[in-house]
């Protein structure tokens, strides 16, 4: 088949399918930024076209190699979008619609499989982890919209928000969260899990670390009607890595509260000496069986009465947060009994920073400069959450 030119699509004898087909050529042709050559575009549409008019006559007739693409897989998506919009603007002229439709399902199913094995062959090759990393990001962007948009309607900033649709924005929250915490765990995992976003350690302020991760657990406490309990500690300036607590704090609270169906979720800190600091993360649950205690921190499991091994979200977050308490120079330890619940904890070495003056004479410390996230009682987190 020699290369298209502008009047190739004219060889299409269908004239849904040649109509459509016009129409993804110029949308393409005039797209911003499009780095798609029209000609390849036009040449792509014809092979599609003719697969789908083959299959009409024979199911099974083979699709042209030059169609099994990735421009292909999108080309397939506009034309089946313009041939219900032909359909449905001429009155349903032509009789073949339908077949068209299922036809056009029946390649891109074909091509998409090809794509699929293709993700698994990429995963599978030097660049997989780099693919996944990608992947996670990709996940991140919406589901950080989702979380800000979800709790802003809860708190009824939008306007009036019944009983009813409140518990079902915390449920939106909720998994928002769980996916997102996924998706930060995967970046974790591949840069190894002992990533310190503060090369150095910085001054911050303890008690707006645990004000921060309540009020980010605070919307599915809430849903679960569970109370988040904070014990601060008496001297709240401290040095250390307020990123990485912050996230071990976040992943161990939500993992409490996911596992605590009534009672409380608490987060508390005690002073073991002038610079070293406990931190504690206990739930009221119904504790951890003991025969799955040694397996917590293994993100991929074996499932009693299943074949082969499970995918745990709860495990891969467990293994982040036991590599990053390590990175900060400690170990994540756990006691659990049936009836009290599962306590997490972890002592710090966090020298107590000493009270800067500003110009005006008044005590302040430096804070390291990050993004910052607002909770119901105004505090901010410190740190990007990566």
């Amino acid at each position: 088949m020699q290369r298209a030119n502008g009047g190739a699509l004219v060889g299409i004898p269908s004239h849904t399918l040649r109509a459509a087909a016009g129409r993804v050529a110029a949308v393409l042709r005039h797209e911003p930024g499009g780095s798609l050559d029209p000609r390849d575009v036009e040449e792509t549409l014809v092979l599609l076209a003719t697969a789908v008019q083959r299959r009409l006559d024979e199911p099974d007739a083979p699709i042209d190699e030059r169609a099994r693409s990735a421009v292909s897989r999108r080309l397939l998506k506009l034309l089946h979008a313009e041939v219900v919009w032909e359909a449905s603007h001429n009155g349903g002229a032509d009789p073949q619609v339908p077949a068209l439709l299922e036809m056009l399902e029946q390649v891109r199913g074909v091509i998409e499989a090809d794509g699929a094995q293709d993700f698994v062959t990429h995963c599978g090759g030097p660049d997989g982890l780099e693919l996944l990393v990608n992947i996670a990001h990709d996940f991140r962007s919406p589901l950080t919209s989702i979380l800000f948009l979800a709790e802003t309607l809860q708190r009824g900033q939008s306007g009036p928000v019944n009983d009813v649709q409140r518990r079902q924005l915390g449920l939106i929250y909720g998994a928002a969260l769980g996916l997102s915490s996924v998706a930060s765990d995967l970046i974790e995992l591949a840069r190894g899990g002992d990533h310190l976003a503060e090369k150095e350690s910085v001054p911050f302020s303890l008690s707006g670390v645990l004000e921060a991760v309540r009020g980010i657990a605070w919307p599915i406490a809430e849903e679960k009607k569970l109370d988040i309990r904070l014990l601060p500690p008496a001297t709240d300036q401290r040095i250390g890595h307020p990123v990485a607590l912050s996230r071990v704090l976040l992943n161990l609270t939500t993992n409490a509260l996911k596992f605590t169906d009534s009672g409380f979720v608490e987060i508390v800190t005690r002073e073991t000496d002038r610079e070293r600091v406990e931190f504690g993360v206990r739930d009221s649950g119904r504790g951890i069986d003991p025969a799955i205690v040694k397996s917590l921190y293994q993100p991929v499991r074996e499932v009693a009465g299943r074949t082969g091994r499970s995918f745990s979200q709860t495990g891969l977050g467990l293994t982040m947060c036991r590599k990053l308490v390590e990175a900060m120079g400690s170990e994540l330890e756990v006691e659990t009994r049936r009836g009290w619940g599962t306590r997490f904890f972890f002592e710090l070495t966090m020298p107590v920073c000493a009270p800067m003056h500003d110009s005006r004479g008044a005590d302040r410390v430096e804070r390291p400069r990050t993004s910052r996230r607002r909770t119901p009682g105004g505090s901010s987190i410190s740190g990007s959450w990566r």
